[in-house]
């Protein structure tokens, strides 16, 4: 059933209007663009001939080739509609995939939510024995669905000459150190790094050597460009790798140097650098974190949570890429006079 789809995307992809595009994006990326807000479009919308079916999340969470339809399907709806985005699809199986290779039991939300699966904390208790049994079967939990849903992705694009070319296939959706082990250990958690620090920093240790081999088996699998950026949401960004930490906004600037910072910096140099992903609020530690070597970008989702101009000095002023601001924050900022050096993006 996915054949004929993905031949009509092949035909739909128009080489010159997707080099027109990565060629704007690479400018912005490198530091050459030099407008007030970067915000592209593709020249011209480029729409297929069939309609895609709808697939619903939870669809998608359980049959391989409706992971297929899902991730592809929205390529083809953003072709039609011109988006200025870049093309990309992942193995999309939700935050829970990190704690699912520990054994963290799954949750899955009702078909009407729409909203990707999730885990829940295997609790406090169970650190001490986490960390003694080390680093999990990568193929445990969710990782064989990751695994085959990154085979998949490749042999499409080793079919398709087009869709290998201009649809990126990017990484999974591993959060971040402390977010994981946020997800493993529960709430408990927060008073936990006061309480127990050096039980913290071993399953922080423990999280980031198996998220690192995690990325490594996945990088091997799918193929990594030998270019340095990567796109994630589409999103082109500096680096390879689109951390989270949105654990963060619950932490004080100097827990985030001791409890954050330091498995960042880790995951940053082994995979060549990249962005950072945080909701709430990040301004607080925002200039520890764009002190770490490698990072390239932030995208924050809720400028409306954050002090703004703590932000654009630890990034735009240092020369490090906000991606997908929100375009009122993005106006209201350069309607006060502020100078963003042509480094912030907004739909």
């Amino acid at each position: 059933m996915t054949d004929r789809y993905l031949e009509d995307l092949e035909q739909q992809l128009v080489p010159e209007v997707e080099d027109r595009l990565e060629a704007e994006w690479l400018a912005f990326t490198e530091g050459r663009f030099d407008g007030a807000i970067f915000s592209p479009s593709r020249s011209r919308p480029c729409p297929g001939a069939l309609e895609w079916p709808a697939v619903s999340v939870n669809q998608a969470q359980a049959d391989l080739e409706a992971m297929v339809l899902q991730q592809y399907g929205a390529c083809a709806s953003q072709l039609a509609r011109g988006w200025g985005g870049m093309l990309g699809v992942r193995a999309n199986y939700g935050t829970g995939i990190m704690p699912s290779l520990f054994g963290a039991e799954l949750f899955v939300m009702d078909e009407s939510t729409e909203t990707l699966q999730t885990t829940i904390p295997l609790g406090a208790a169970a650190m001490e024995d986490l960390v003694a049994k080390g680093v999990p079967a990568l193929e445990a939990g969710l990782g064989a669905n990751v695994s085959a849903a990154g085979r998949r992705f490749a042999e499409i694009a080793r079919q398709y000459p087009k869709i290998g070319r201009y649809v990126h296939i990017y990484h999974p959706d591993l959060q971040g150190p402390m977010d994981v082990c946020e997800m493993l250990w529960g709430s408990e958690m927060f008073l936990d790094l006061l309480d127990k620090p050096d039980l913290a920093h071993r399953v922080l240790d423990l999280v980031t050597e198996t998220y690192l081999r995690l990325m490594t088996a996945w990088n091997d699998l799918v193929g990594v460009a030998s270019n340095d950026w990567a796109v994630h949401w589409g999103l082109m960004h500096g680096g390879k790798i689109m951390l989270r930490t949105d654990s963060g906004m619950n932490l004080s600037p100097a827990m985030y140097d001791t409890f954050i910072r330091p498995y960042d910096e880790r995951v940053l140099a082994a995979l060549g650098g990249g962005a950072v992903h945080f909701c709430g609020r990040g301004s607080h530690y925002i200039a520890s974190a764009c002190a770490m070597p490698g990072l390239r970008a932030i995208n924050l989702s809720q400028p409306h949570l954050n002090d703004m101009e703590a932000i654009f000095q630890a990034t735009v002023d240092r020369g490090i890429k906000i991606l997908g601001l929100n375009r009122d924050a993005a106006e209201a900022a350069r309607g006060a006079g502020r100078d963003l050096h042509g480094a912030v993006h907004c739909w």
